[in-house]
């Protein structure tokens, strides 16, 4: 069976609990398997080598979950080859490919954890209530160690851009 904290998140101020193993900095960063909007398996290693900045969202199709998805590809801009920005949610990779087609989002790799939901597992972030994944972000180094953690206290708030990005430079 999954650990599960609580404690960790709210959603609307009440609390909500998280499924999946917990995360720490310094941790080797767990694989997963998630689906980009070609239908492609996509997993840690495919961008081996590189540092990945990995937002998890509950849906691109929500008012802070938008806005946090065209900061990032806004930002991600200025961050080089040697940085690849996801964004892992549920939404069907369908969805995700209209979401970024309409918003111009393309700097940023938007995935879908709908088939395997092994990364929200892999990183503790599915909340049990919903499952959606909750607002987080992780920087993983091209060593595969993790290197920053922000689980977002309350999901319908933005993360912090800027301590993620020092993070991935």
């Amino acid at each position: 069976m999954a650990q599960e904290r609580t404690g960790v998140v709210t959603f609307k101020g009440g609390p909500v609990t998280l499924v999946g193993s917990e995360v720490k900095v310094g941790d080797s960063a767990p694989d997963f398997k998630v689906v980009n909007n070609a239908m492609q398996d996509v997993s840690l290693e495919s961008s081996k080598g590189k540092t990945r900045v990995i937002c998890s969202v509950p849906s691109l199709d929500t008012p802070v979950c938008s806005i946090e998805t065209k900061k990032f590809n806004e930002k991600a801009a200025g961050l080089g080859d040697g940085v690849i920005v996801y964004t892992v949610s549920m939404d069907l990779p369908f969805a995700q490919k209209r979401f970024c087609g309409a918003e111009g989002t393309d700097k940023i790799v938007p995935v879908s954890d709908y088939k395997y939901r092994s990364f929200g597992e892999a990183y503790g972030v599915v909340i049990k209530e919903l499952q959606l994944l909750a607002r987080a972000v992780f920087v993983v180094g091209p060593d595969d160690k993790v290197k920053y953690i922000e689980i977002v206290k309350e999901i319908a708030q933005e993360p912090d851009y800027d301590k993620a990005l020092a993070a991935a430079k």
